[in-house]
């Protein structure tokens, strides 16, 4: 039995909004990296008043808040869960697949359909054309969970699909975690075990090298990042520090994100691969900063409604977003083209992101989700 869990009715969770900010900050930098992609921001009216560096932060670093989203996702999952189950030993398997699948299914079916019409409709930007790859294969690899390794052996597909492949590697987590934990049983053993792939981060992906897509995409190290965010979870659910170590904690994480975030160069050149490692080490002491400063009922910080929003709606729009990209992108080279009016795209992108994403939940997941729950899931006890 972990010390000091409980079980608590799932209702009564209330929201960390520090960690939905977080979230949306995440999802933001995804949206924004594949429009600068596209539209670069470094070649914009921006670039003469805003430092360069500012604008590679902001534009160029949607790989690495996906390895944020990682670490949030093991953090929230497994702390679910010892409030639910009041330890990860007492797991109940059904229950957590079923939860894992009515979340995740619904959008990624839906999506897969959309993408599948756009592509024989020979729809630009959503076919699949790469000598190795064919619609068929795309579909098998995204609902086998492995993506990422169809990329890694065959190329990039379409950015609609190439989305895909973190949700590969989170899935495969979970379908063993709990496996994991039932196996072990021990909290201690599945500590070391997880610190052990957290650590790894590192290793894993300088072992990869020679592979630009599969280094990027590998199981491993995604999966380092997951296992950093349920050590902290467990760490959460044993430990009440007083609120300055909480608050320096948050600190801590925030500066490591704008080393990893505003002087990447830098530390690639000093510290290659282990970069990746101080970014999940600081998203984990930012979580737990914010976990521990949210124990009295803090509301989030004012002017930030919006982007806790975006990180409630985060699947929702990670999934989506590409269509709002790719439609924007294909406007603005009809209109005129002119990179240096392009950072005005740039919000209205944002918005349009947010409101697929706020429609998709309202009108379908949400709904599919609940309906899923009450079919496969027994009703809490009162």
């Amino acid at each position: 039995m972990v010390a000091g869990a409980t079980t608590v009715p799932e209702g009564a969770w209330p929201r960390n909004p520090g960690i939905d900010a977080l979230r949306g900050l995440s999802i933001l930098l995804v949206v924004v990296h594949h429009v600068a992609l596209r539209i670069p921001p470094k070649q914009t009216a921006l670039a003469d008043v805003v430092p360069q560096r500012l604008l590679g932060a902001f534009g160029y670093n949607g790989y690495e808040a996906v390895f944020v989203f990682f670490v949030v996702s093991g953090f929230l999952i497994a702390g679910h869960s010892l409030r639910r189950w009041g330890s990860l030993a007492a797991i109940d398997l059904r229950a957590f697949y079923v939860r894992r699948a009515a979340r995740i299914l619904p959008c990624l079916l839906l999506l897969l359909a959309a993408l599948s019409l756009l592509h024989l409709a020979g729809v630009p930007d959503y076919v699949i054309d790469k000598p190795q790859q064919s619609l068929g294969g795309a579909l098998l690899s995204a609902l086998g969970l492995h993506l990422n390794w169809y990329e890694g052996r065959t190329g990039w597909l379409p950015g609609g699909w190439d989305v895909l492949w973190s949700l590969s590697i989170e899935e495969v987590f979970y379908l063993g975690f709990p496996l994991a934990c039932l196996l072990l049983r021990d909290a201690r053993m599945l500590a070391i075990a997880l610190a052990a792939l957290a650590l790894s981060l590192p290793v894993t992906r300088a072992a990869l090298d020679g592979n630009e897509i599969w280094q990027e995409k590998a199981y491993l190290p995604g999966m380092a990042a997951i296992a950093t965010g349920v050590l902290a979870a467990l760490l959460a659910n044993r430990v009440s520090p007083a609120k300055a170590v909480a608050r320096l904690l948050a600190v801590l994480g925030a500066l490591g994100f704008v080393a990893v975030f505003g002087f990447g160069d830098v530390l690639w050149k000093a510290v290659g691969n282990g970069t990746m490692l101080v970014l999940t080490l600081s998203a984990a002491a930012l979580v737990l900063g914010l976990h521990w400063n949210s124990r009295d009922g803090a509301r989030g910080l004012r002017g930030l409604g919006w982007l806790r929003s975006m990180g409630r709606l985060s699947y929702e729009i990670y999934l989506g977003h590409m269509f709002v990209v790719f439609a924007a992108v294909g406007a603005f080279r009809a209109l005129d083209g002119d990179v240096r009016s392009g950072a005005w795209w740039y919000p209205p992108v944002v918005l349009a992101c947010w409101a697929l994403g706020a429609l998709w939940a309202r009108a379908y997941s949400l709904p599919c989700e609940r309906a899923l729950r009450r079919r496969w899931l027994a009703p809490s006890p009162p």
